[in-house]
């Protein structure tokens, strides 16, 4: 009966549906869709036209023509900068009379055509306006200080929706919350948040005149913005926001609605340490700072948590990872959750932005290109964009090509509303329509905030060098907080006493929360929540050497089940003998091969409760057509995932087959990494070009087989400012799991590395051996077994602390019986040996000990069979490089009494791979055994990785694996 169920689901699956706008029918591929991880996205369906709407909107075609003429330009009229440096011409499309519309009080009937009532109500009962009063309405909807930008949408529901809730003021359905009302008391909450944000900032100058503080003068309305955000969430239900952001306003934003102490904002300026500093970090700098604070509004069923997520100084690239972060908070819902609970009820993401970086980053884009995949959606992102019109001191007109710094947004259809900041009430209704259409269309949408700088880059900064007019402009007008003042007293809000009392009282608290600056004593939250069964690595309680084997009968049972077909599902005739061989292998308990111990290290894995993800380009096959961990019906392309519909284990399997992306999928791994410590995630790097042997018994070196760990240059930025450091800047532990095939095997430059020296050098490794656990930031492994590999994955789990894992290789090993395991290696009482001596030598009668790292291990103990040589020289094994196993390797060479030459050899070019890392740490061991020192064998230094000659190439090759014997 299971199999039968799983058979008519992936029937369904493969079956096209059609979906679209007034029932236009829109052919859509399933293929892998709902294979766990993906949530059908919530839909809404706008009402159509009825037929008495259709034929008012022909008879009164040129007004069609105008209103449309008015959604759509609008926004190029609009009064959105509040320097009015936006160069505008006259937009002669928003004039009726370049319709034949002449006559001002010519009335015309609206119905169909402008939208003044809620959905529904005015049905097919004729409403007459005149042409003045339809211009004046929609030149105050459309050319105010709120410019929309949505009719590029190709969906008629989504353009529908905005021009009802534009024009008529209202929500399409009933239960839906009224539109924020800017009532007296939320016009005292926009203020005093301006106003905190002005003294605040007027603070920080007094006192600390000489800090780059990154203020937000010109930018106040940043502040009533995601306090309206947050506000709207929460009413909605929403009970956690995942926030990014970057440095300009953080400390405003901190001091404010975060929550953040102020004494230990001003302990951190005066030197101080932002975490205990008996945990041994070095941490970050003071526009990096976070908080979590859990806040209550008026309304809201339940609290908001807002988690602000640190962030390195490079823009932008925090986002993925808040991308990633949001989605895994999400996860428990993909697997408990009944179908109408969808992604993004309770969890949302909100991005903010600077102009220049939103368009000068290319993982703005690759983020965007993510935010509607099946397996990398969180169910929308608010984007807000702090436009200062600048970027550093490059003015708008050299930082893009485009009109708006938004435009990116437009390769995904987003929605834009560009708002003037000079407005703070415009700028919390624009937040509050921006959240009802993510809400209903879970969907992107970005708000572009128009403001100013009043002092350039930071404080120290003299911007009216390359922008005079700009800055002469910002010199001569009152600022943000005190144009909103001059309003309230106006409109009798709030009278000069009642400013100046709310003025006077945060700077004393800032006065007195300065005084208590020298007695601040920080704390650590990195163990509470989720993290809670942890412990931090460097203590005492931490287990760094778990046992990872598992009782066979739970491989065997976890090994058939990754390959169970239900009866009737066609697989395609190839796999047959994928399927046949993992069986064989499972029954003879020998010759496992890479992808077999995979399975067993996920399914394992997941009846221990974990879950697994592994994101990247053709993860479900592999590219090297070896993992198949999801089968496709040839017949429907309907998808089946073996290990979760057979096991069916409280973990789940995520193949999330990814976009051709570096940067953005690995940052959004490593945020999931953040969030769930009971998941493993797996990034392997993606693929340009792929070929493999038509008999799926060995990959060939004359082909090009091509998915390597080169690819991950792409994501240098994550790698380098996350996943090596956040645990020492931000006490952020990770689990996450980088894999990187690499490999000297006759295809060129760009497919044969993974850059294991870079890898090496982001370490913090020791020189020298100090007897304890090395507690170092970041793992290298280079596995040669499947063995080594099964255990590798299982202890990311195990082990009761996280730390990221780089795992090098295999490519050309994947199917060679020569490295394949039995199940006696990865069962019960087994774990991973850092270390593997020479097994097919005499070791009291080698002379020479070769340490290496990788695939070329098989090659050389060829060679030496091939001379008759294996009691001469002997072959060790580094498998781990980080940290370097100093005690575990010493063991091994004691094994080799009588070796008198010790040599290191790799494939890769002298410059590269593992060499610099280890010659000195191996040199300490020899030292303390007294064994002379060591030699390095291979190739001589190159600029590239591997040569593109394919003679060249046999040629060093050659030279590579015949080193060890010379002289023998």
């Amino acid at each position: 009966m299971k199999r039968k169920l799983i058979l008519q689901r992936s029937l369904l699956k493969g079956i096209a549906r059609s979906s679209g706008d007034g029932g236009q029918a829109c052919r859509v591929r399933a293929y892998h869709d709902e294979s766990f991880g993906f949530r059908k996205p919530r839909e809404y369906t706008f009402p159509d036209y009825t037929q008495t709407q259709l034929q008012n909107r022909a008879t009164n075609a040129p007004l069609l023509r105008y209103v449309d003429s008015m959604r759509t330009h609008g926004h190029r009229a609009a009064r959105i900068d509040p320097l009015d440096l936006i160069q505008r011409e006259e937009v002669a499309a928003l004039s009726p009379e370049r319709y034949g519309l002449v006559d001002a009080e010519h009335k015309y009937n609206v119905n169909g055509i402008l939208w003044t009532k809620p959905v529904g109500e005015l049905g097919e009962t004729e409403e007459w306006w005149s042409l003045r009063e339809i211009r004046e309405h929609l030149r105050r909807v459309y050319v105010g200080n709120i410019a929309y930008e949505y009719m590029h949408s190709p969906s008629k529901t989504e353009r529908l929706w905005f021009s009802h809730l534009l024009e008529s003021q209202s929500l399409p359905s009933p239960e839906d919350a009224p539109l924020v009302v800017i009532d007296h008391e939320k016009k005292k909450r926009i203020h005093e948040l301006l106003a905190r944000s002005e003294v605040f900032d007027n603070f920080l100058q007094l006192k600390f005149p000489n800090l780059k503080r990154y203020g937000l003068e010109g930018g106040e309305s940043m502040l009533p913005a995601l306090d309206s955000l947050f506000s709207a969430a929460s009413q909605a239900g929403v009970q956690h926001i995942i926030l990014a952001m970057p440095h300009r306003g953080r400390l405003n934003l901190l001091t404010d609605i975060l929550q953040y102490s102020p004494a230990g904002l001003f302990h951190k300026i005066k030197g101080g340490s932002e975490v205990p500093e008996e945990l041994g970090v070095e941490g970050d700098v003071l526009s990096h700072l976070v908080a979590s604070p859990t806040l209550s509004y008026e309304g809201a069923p339940n609290p908001i948590k807002v988690s602000l997520l640190p962030n390195p100084s490079h823009l932008e690239a925090v986002n993925p990872v808040a991308m990633g972060k949001t989605r895994a908070k999400q996860y428990a819902l993909l697997k408990t959750s009944p179908a109408d609970c969808k992604l993004g009820d309770r969890a949302m993401c909100v991005q903010l932005h600077g102009d220049a970086s939103f368009t000068g980053q290319g993982v703005v884009m690759e983020g965007l290109g993510l935010s509607n995949l099946p397996h990398f959606t969180s169910g929308g992102s608010v984007h807000l964009v702090v436009d200062n019109n600048i970027g550093y001191t490059t003015p708008a007109s050299n930082a893009r090509s485009s009109l708006y710094c938004s435009d990116i947004g437009k390769m995904i259809n987003a929605p834009v509303l560009h708002v003037n900041g000079d407005y703070p009430e415009d700028v919390a209704r624009a937040m509050d329509i921006a959240f009802r259409y993510r809400n209903y269309f879970r969907k992107d949408i970005i708000v572009d905030l128009l403001v100013y700088r009043r002092w350039g880059h930071n404080e120290l900064d003299l911007p009216g060098i390359t922008s005079p007019l700009m800055y002469e402009q910002i010199a001569a007008r009152r600022s943000v907080p005190q144009l909103y003042e001059q309003k309230l007293i106006a409109e009798n809000v709030l009278t000069a006493e009642d400013i100046a009392s709310v003025r006077q009282m945060y700077k004393a608290h800032l006065e007195a929360e300065l005084g208590k600056t020298a007695s601040h004593v920080p704390q650590a939250s990195m163990l509470e929540d989720q993290w809670g069964e942890m412990v931090w690595p460097a203590s005492e309680e931490a287990e760094y050497d778990p046992e990872t084997g598992v009782e066979r009968g739970l491989l065997e049972r976890v090994g058939r089940a990754s390959v169970a077909v239900p009866e009737g599902f066609e697989i395609h005739p190839k796999l047959q003998r994928h399927v046949k061989n993992r069986l064989q292998s499972i029954d003879s308990g020998r010759g496992i091969d890479f992808a077999t111990a995979e399975a067993m290290a996920f399914g394992s894995l997941m009846l221990q409760g974990n879950d697994v993800r592994i994101s990247g380009q053709d993860v479900g096959r592999g590219t090297f057509s070896h993992r198949h961990a999801m089968l496709v019906n040839q017949k429907t392309e309907g998808v089946i995932v073996p290990l979760n519909d057979e096991l069916d284990a409280a973990g789940k399997l995520e193949l999330a087959n990814s976009s051709l992306s570096e940067m953005a999928v690995l940052g959004f791994e490593y945020g999931a990494s953040w969030e769930r410590p009971n998941l493993l995630p797996i990034w392997e790097a993606q693929v340009r070009l792929y070929s493999y042997d038509d008999g799926f018994d060995v990959l060939r070196n004359d082909i090009a087989v091509m998915q390597f760990g080169d690819f991950f240059n792409g994501a240098q930025v994550i790698i380098d400012t996350f996943v090596s450091s956040s645990e020492t800047k931000w006490l952020k532990q990770s689990g996450i799991v980088l894999m990187l095939p690499h490999g000297l095997d006759g295809a060129g430059p760009e497919h044969s590395s993974s850059r294991l020296e870079r890898m090496l050098q982001l370490t913090n490794d020791r020189y020298v051996a100090d007897g304890k656990p090395a507690n170092i930031n970041l793992h290298v492994t280079f596995p040669t077994t499947p063995a080594q590999y099964f255990h590798l994955l299982r202890r990311q789990i195990c082990r009761n602390f996280r730390k990221p894992l780089v795992i090098a290789g295999p490519k050309n090993l994947l199917r060679l019986s020569a490295a394949s395991s039995s199940m006696a290696d990865i069962e019960s009482g087994t774990r991973f040996r850092p270390v593997l001596a020479d097994p097919l030598t005499d070791k009291s009668k080698a002379k020479r000990v070769v340490m290496l790292s990788g695939k070329v291990y098989y090659e050389l103990i060829k060679e030496r069979q091939a001379r008759n040589l294996d009691n001469a020289v002997a072959f060790v094994r580094i498998e781990e490089l980080a940290p370097f196993p100093f005690r575990e390797l010493e063991e091994v060479l004691r094994e080799y009494p009588g070796a008198e030459e010790f040599a290191w050899l790799q494939e890769e070019p002298r410059n590269q791979g593992g060499y610099a890392h280890v010659s000195g740490r191996i040199g300490e061991v020899l030292a303390k055994l007294g064994r002379g020192r060591v030699v390095y064998m291979g190739r001589r230094e190159s600029a590239l990785p591997a040569p593109g000659i394919g003679k060249l190439y046999q040629r060093q090759q050659k030279m590579v694996v015949e080193a060890p014997f010379q002289g023998l």
